[in-house]
């Protein structure tokens, strides 16, 4: 049986994918591994959990972490973040900036891409350093 939580495509199925098509799926990733941390923090519990997750997950926060990360993206992960910063986006929610949505949908795109390659230790990496200083206040 083929395990879906444990993808890995090649790099010509991978340029396959339409860059909105990686960050659907990275957009998934990025909000499990939220709700993880959520948890594993002990944060918050019923309601606040959901508002501590909509608070992380919203545009603006992703893209606010997402500078975090970039001075340690490799060239080929660089390449992939700026063709989901480049996607064709037609509606942008009203509560996000334009530039904060692509960053955004740039970050999505590389989750989602990491993940079908099957990297989940690069994965986790970024996203301890894209949550250091929130780790830190607990």
């Amino acid at each position: 049986m083929k395990d879906y939580f444990a993808p890995h495509l090649e790099e010509d199925q991978l340029r396959a994918i339409s860059s909105i098509g990686l960050a659907h799926l990275g957009d998934a990733v990025y909000e499990l591994l939220v709700r993880s941390w959520l948890c594993e923090q002990g944060r918050a519990t019923g309601k606040g959990l959901h508002r501590a997750t909509v608070e992380l997950v919203r545009a603006q926060a992703q893209a606010e972490r997402t500078e975090r990360i970039l001075p340690l993206l490799t060239a080929a992960e660089l390449a992939v973040f700026k063709r989901g910063r480049n996607a064709h986006v037609h509606t942008i929610p009203h509560s996000a900036s334009r530039p904060d949505y692509l960053k955004a949908t740039a970050l999505e795109c590389l989750l989602g891409y990491l993940y079908l390659r099957g990297e989940r230790e690069r994965i986790n990496l970024l996203f301890a350093v894209m949550m250091e200083e929130d780790e830190d206040a607990t």
